[in-house]
């Protein structure tokens, strides 16, 4: 099969300025790009919670969910990202005892059933998220003062809670 040069030419061209394009992505580049594609995976809930972490393109998720699923579904959406040169899954899957699944459901009740957060609540990606394994319960996310903060921390003590562990942060944005 034959191309016109002109074609060709444009294929040519359009073929090498693509290839560099994600190779001259910035870590901090590729890592907006992860998240994005992470954010969007469907049955990533309030339970859950991972970081992204990039080094010369080599891509370390970490975190915790509550299922194996979820965790393999991320690291599937992340892999998709062009420009990564490796991926590394170190997100742990939660115990799912009857008394862990009940305790997020109150942590999260106390949370997010206070007037304070129910901008929060209503929102589709709600900023404060409930880690819990075996009790103990780790808040991470953000918000967007210190009292919010203190808050939060404050109603996550719930029955069953043997620690509480304020991992949240303010963003003021």
């Amino acid at each position: 099969m034959h191309l016109p040069v002109g074609l060709l030419g444009g294929l040519l061209i359009a073929l090498l300025t693509a290839l560099p394009a994600a190779a001259q992505l910035s870590d901090a580049q590729l890592g907006d790009r992860v998240v994005d594609a992470v954010r969007h995976c469907p049955t990533f809930s309030i339970f859950d919670d991972v970081s992204i972490g990039v080094s010369n393109r080599n891509v370390t998720i970490n975190g915790w969910v509550t299922e194996a699923a979820k965790r393999d579904d991320i690291a599937r959406r992340a892999s998709r990202v062009d420009g990564i040169r490796s991926i590394t899954n170190a997100i742990v899957v939660l115990p799912m005892t009857e008394a862990d699944v009940r305790l997020r459901l109150r942590v999260a009740r106390a949370i997010y059933g206070n007037p304070q957060f129910w901008r929060y609540g209503s929102s589709s990606n709600p900023p404060i998220h409930i880690i819990v394994s075996h009790g103990h319960v780790t808040l991470s996310g953000a918000v967007s003062d210190e009292t919010e903060k203190a808050l939060a921390f404050a109603l996550s003590h719930v029955a069953g809670a043997l620690t509480v562990t304020n991992g949240l942060r303010v963003d003021r944005d």
